[in-house]
């Protein structure tokens, strides 16, 4: 019998929104603030990561020693809400999922690393209602790949992770929804993580239906992904 799911568990940046090269601008800005040139393999190693975490992880690739790592995460900041204000761009999809989602009884989480001073801007375009519980990077809990954030909103949600289904971009939230227990969706254009359930290129791929099929047998998840049935010109889409 196929699980009927109780919820959807989204990250946000490069899952709902299309908000990584903000973020890798800020970075960017900052790393050239020092005199430096930010890397594509930097920049891509950040994904997913909290501010904090990846502002150590720059720090750490550059070899700064006795810097301000508080004073530099809020210049990021800064340049990200910069780009907030003027506005959000939705993914591909994403908006269409959150109302389909919502209109077919789930109950609907944002589980992100990004901090809550930005996260509501995001809030305030996908209108009340849109999720029922807000977790962010800086509610106290330990960081993604931590499977905390996810056991934070499963918490609040009052549902077990048999029941759950993480949407994620990146491998570090993968790996937390994963540990979590969660069923995982990977959402990614080009690769997926070896610890996601099942995988598409785009939001634009996925309804309730995936949502609720991801719930299903988990033994059947070591098979062929579920997605692999939906076209896609340029990727193949991986078994898991």
């Amino acid at each position: 019998m196929t699980r009927v799911a109780e919820a959807v568990l989204f990250d946000l940046d490069g899952t709902l929104i299309d908000s990584e090269p903000i973020w890798a601008a800020a970075n960017t800005a900052l790393v050239r603030s020092r005199r430096a040139e930010a890397t594509d393999e930097l920049l891509r190693s950040l994904s997913g990561l909290d501010a904090t975490v990846a502002m150590h992880r720059i720090h750490r690739y550059y070899g700064w020693r006795g810097l301000d790592v508080p004073g530099d995460v809020a210049f990021v900041q800064r340049r990200v809400h910069e780009a907030y204000a003027r506005g959000v761009h939705w993914l591909p999809g994403a908006r269409a999922l959150l109302a389909t989602a919502r209109a077919a009884g789930l109950r609907v989480a944002l589980v992100t690393s990004t901090y809550r001073e930005l996260v509501r801007y995001v809030l305030r375009e996908a209108g009340p209602g849109a999720f029922d519980t807000v977790v962010c990077g800086d509610d106290g809990h330990r960081p993604k790949p931590d499977p905390a954030p996810y056991l934070a909103a499963m918490d609040a949600l009052g549902v077990a992770a048999a029941d759950c289904v993480a949407v994620e971009d990146s491998a570090v939230g993968v790996a937390s929804a994963h540990v979590a227990g969660c069923a995982v969706l990977n959402v990614a254009p080009m690769m997926r993580s070896d610890l996601a359930h099942t995988w598409a290129p785009s939001l634009r791929h996925v309804g309730v239906a995936e949502l609720r099929a991801a719930l299903g047998d988990r033994a059947a998840l070591t098979g062929p992904s579920l997605l692999s049935v939906v076209p896609h010109p340029a990727i193949a889409v991986q078994a898991v």
